[in-house]
């Protein structure tokens, strides 16, 4: 459905969230860091601790088959490491 983006122009762009995390069998040495900060904190009832990132991004086009591939192939080929890393996207409204 087309919007009015901030230059006052219509766009078709859609709004994807993807989500990066370090694959559950790979250390995460910031995620251990973290956890380690949060102990010392006063948290202890903390297990386990794992960071990633979250990437927003705005595509083209109506969401679809042809819109699924593009945004997988973004998440595989640029967004993410897939040796290491596992990802999942959603779509937002915008």
């Amino acid at each position: 459905m087309p919007v009015l983006d901030r230059d006052g122009c219509f766009s078709t762009a859609v709004k994807v969230v993807v989500y990066v995390t370090p694959k559950k069998n790979v250390l995460d040495p910031q995620g251990a860091a973290v956890g380690h900060a949060l102990e010392s904190l006063g948290m202890a009832d903390l297990r386990n601790v794992r960071v990633g990132k979250m990437i927003e991004i705005e595509v083209d086009g109506e969401p679809g088959p042809e819109f699924s591939k593009s945004v997988e192939k973004y998440c595989h080929e640029l967004l993410s490491n897939p040796v290491i890393e596992d990802y999942r996207w959603e779509l937002v409204p915008s």
